[in-house]
């Protein structure tokens, strides 16, 4: 792993760990039971800006990641860094929304307008209570489908791995059939080789049998003269 390769990614490491460092400062200085509806509004929704940055970051660092090609290793690091940037903010998130829900609870029973209506104190509060339970379960709703979304990037982010991992193998399996083939051609052009020089070979031996016979045939008949 090279110093200079993992440079850039460290600094969007750097800068993704400063912004959830300023979404839990903003976050502890919302208190439900001493602050103001305003003042916790106001944090939650810096807060909520400063997620929304983070998300941006994350996306990029996951582009980043994907881009190193050159370097498995290093790919495989940044992209496991990746996932804990997410897990943080996904727990982050959920800490935001906490604290929205608990906020609008408190705004909505600490509503004047709420005990004015129906004429009596029991009516009003039923009332106040279904519009509590009303927004917990569009509140677990929303969760639900950002929680499915989530779950859908990832499941996406895994796959493009999947994908790209695919097409390396594949060009690995090419290359290494690239050599298999010259090797084939290789072995081919060896068996010529040694099928010509068999055949030179049984030449050479049907000569020297030829001129081994017509010596024998010359000796016997000069021997005859005599």
């Amino acid at each position: 792993m090279t110093s200079e390769s993992s440079i850039p990614f460290e600094r969007y490491d750097e800068e993704f760990l400063s912004l959830t460092s300023q979404i839990k400062s903003t976050i502890s200085k919302v208190d439900i039971e001493t602050s103001t509806t305003s003042t916790s509004e106001d944090s939650l929704q810096m807060a909520q800006n400063l997620l929304t940055q983070a998300k941006d970051l994350i996306q990029q660092m996951s582009i980043e990641a994907r881009g190193m090609t050159n370097d498995r290793d290093l790919k495989d690091e940044c992209l496991k860094k990746v996932r804990i940037c997410k897990a943080n903010l996904s727990n982050l998130e959920d800490d935001v929304k906490s604290l929205h829900s608990q906020l609008d609870r408190i705004a909505l029973l600490n509503n004047p307008s709420s005990s004015q209506k129906g004429g009596g104190g029991g009516l009003s509060n039923d009332h106040r209570e279904r519009l509590l339970q009303t927004n917990e379960s569009l509140q677990n709703q929303n969760s639900t489908l950002e929680n499915a979304r989530r779950v859908m990037a990832e499941t996406e982010d895994v796959a493009m791995d999947i994908t790209q991992e695919l097409a390396r193998n594949r060009e690995t399996m090419e290359s290494a059939r690239g050599r298999v083939r010259n090797v084939s051609g290789l072995t081919n052009r060896a068996r010529r080789v040694l099928v010509s020089m068999r055949r030179r070979e049984v030449q050479q031996k049907m000569v020297v049998y030829g001129v081994g016979v017509v010596m024998a045939i010359v000796v016997i008949y000069m021997l005859t003269l005599l």
